[in-house]
């Protein structure tokens, strides 16, 4: 059983080998370093550990991906296998319908669909498309996000293309540092929906919407293209390997950034700002009497 200073030591090489920004890891790591050396976290359990250098992680470098994660069933504590990673994504998908909750008709021929979860692109197209089907012909559309709590960057990019005339529309990169490479996003030129123009859309926020779901509400927003309703969201924009360290914990580092290519920068530790704030429970009816009143 590997001690609390092998743990926090183990998890300390995993960001220095990997976070996103290198010198941003090197004042991680000595900051971590000095607290370990002191004794800080000697005493603490699983659960509190994980805790407490999480809070410590995030003084020195406020990145929301950034930490130590605790879970009660016991893990292999081999390599983290991409493939394996992602097919346990996929499954979770499956089980929770490709992210899409529900539908609602609401007065004024307003289209509402609550999104649990971003999608993969490749699984999910079909479910996405067929939740788009259902507003194809309704006047407005409110996309709740107010309980995603992320997904797949390519899902994201699905999602924004149905708001977009065609496949000229280039919605943001991601910079991964291990290769140096940044990938592009584009609107997509085919759907299995129609395209949803030239009528108003309103993206619901809150401060539990995280990631993925933070990525369709910034990428629409800074492109014009929707009103977000509701509370700033939670920040957190990087793309992150999950490693484990013991059977119990895992940590997880932010390997890439995501780049806006209309703002330059991204939603990370600052979340995304709704153009009309009010509380998350207040969301739904605030957007709805705005499409009401835009319709009349």
């Amino acid at each position: 059983m590997p001690t609390n200073a092998e743990i926090v030591s183990l998890a300390l090489d995993r960001i220095t080998a990997g976070y996103v920004f290198p010198q941003r890891a090197v004042e991680i790591n000595g900051a971590i370093r000095s607290r370990l050396a002191a004794g800080a976290y000697n005493t603490l359990s699983g659960p509190a550990l994980c805790a407490a250098v999480t809070a410590h992680l995030q003084e020195v470098c406020p990145d929301k991906h950034l930490r130590l994660l605790w879970q009660d069933e016991p893990q292999s504590t081999d390599p983290a296998d991409e493939d394996d990673g992602r097919a346990v994504f996929l499954a979770l998908l499956r089980a929770e319908n490709q992210g899409v909750r529900r539908f609602e008709h609401l007065e004024g021929n307003i289209g509402h669909l609550d999104i649990r979860r971003i999608a993969d692109a490749g699984e999910g197209a079909r479910a996405i498309g067929a939740a788009m089907e259902l507003v194809a012909r309704t006047s407005a559309l409110i996309l709740d996000l107010r309980e995603c709590r992320g997904g797949s960057p390519e899902g994201a990019a699905m999602w924004c293309s149905y708001f977009f005339p065609d496949d000229q529309v280039h919605l943001n990169d991601i910079y991964e540092r291990s290769t140096g490479s940044t990938r592009q996003y584009w609107t997509a030129s085919h759907l299995p929906a129609p395209r949803y123009l030239e009528r108003p859309v309103y993206v619901l926020t809150s401060a539990i919407t995280f990631s993925g779901g933070e990525d369709v509400a910034y990428t629409l927003q800074a492109h014009g293209r929707a009103v977000l309703v509701g509370e700033t969201t939670h920040g957190g924009a990087h793309p992150t390997a999950r490693h484990p360290v013991t059977e119990h914990i895992t940590v997880t580092v932010p390997t890439a950034r995501t780049i806006s290519t209309v703002t330059g920068t991204n939603w990370e530790g600052v979340g995304v700002v709704p153009d009309l704030a009010t509380t998350s429970e207040q969301a739904l009816e605030t957007a709805h009497k705005d499409a009401l009143r835009r319709a009349a």
